[in-house]
């Protein structure tokens, strides 16, 4: 008997062009149509009609993207299990069965985190720069053009400042086309002394000012939060053995640039 579940995922951006299915690039839908089709005995993509909560541009993680798929296994810990088996750089971490009915897109909120370098950056500065992107406002000077209003509302932004670095933690029901990555090249600018505050507000108020566009990689999408799904870890033990090899080799990549 066929049933939908929403499935809770994870995956580094670098090894992956962007999470949008594009035909001849190794994209995060596409290593999850070839893992159901084949833990699910060579079905069409179009029997399994996946949908994915959010678009990640090249380069950016997730802890907790989420995609909803059809499938007729019925154990929640074997359906996790095999796609974990078989993928290669998708992690399957939480799963909820969900009705026909149900939209993977209409989320209540988004969180999103971005570690950025601070070297040099002036701490009230960055933070006043920070608060002035809080709220509703037009943003079209800080998103990329897909033909969308580009008004929206953040609903928080945090900032921990720790050694060498920061991390500035987002959260808004949906983002615009690389509105983070562009707030962070201002609040970047000016924290750094090459803007000034009253730059990024003219920017925000409409003047053409651009401040580039931070790096992909620094961006993980954390989480994506549903008024009435409740999602679970069939088995805490699933990713051991992968988290146990991924923490070693980064181990292994810290000591080789720190013998550089």
């Amino acid at each position: 008997m066929t049933r939908r579940v929403a499935v809770k995922i994870a995956y580094l951006g670098e090894g992956f062009s962007g999470s949008q299915y594009q035909p001849g690039f190794r994209t995060v839908e596409g290593e999850i149509l070839s893992n159901l089709s084949m833990i699910g005995g060579g079905r069409t993509a179009e029997w399994f009609n996946l949908k994915c909560a959010s678009r990640t541009d090249s380069g950016v993680n997730s802890l907790g993207n989420v995609v909803v798929f059809n499938t007729d296994i019925r154990n929640d810990r074997e359906l996790l299990k095999g796609l974990n088996a078989v993928s290669d750089g998708v992690y399957y971490r939480a799963i909820a069965e969900v009705d026909e009915t149900f939209n993977v897109r209409w989320a209540n909120h988004r969180i999103y985190k971005y570690v950025l370098k601070t070297a040099g950056m002036d701490k009230d500065a960055t933070e006043a720069c920070l608060k002035l992107f809080e709220g509703k406002h037009d943003f079209r000077n800080f998103s990329k053009q897909d033909g969308k209003s580009t008004e929206t509302e953040i609903e928080s932004i945090s900032m921990e400042w720790g050694d060498g670095t920061a991390v500035i933690r987002f959260q808004a029901r949906f983002f615009l086309w690389h509105l983070i990555r562009r707030i962070v090249g201002a609040v970047s600018a000016v924290g750094r002394g090459n803007a000034a505050l009253e730059d990024a507000q003219r920017a925000l108020d409409g003047e053409s000012i651009s401040f580039g566009t931070a790096r992909a990689d620094a961006l993980t999408l954390v989480d994506i939060i549903y008024k009435n799904v409740e999602f679970y870890v069939p088995d805490s033990s699933l990713l051991d053995e992968t988290i146990e090899e991924g923490l070693f080799r980064c181990s292994l990549r810290s000591l080789f640039f720190s013998s550089l």
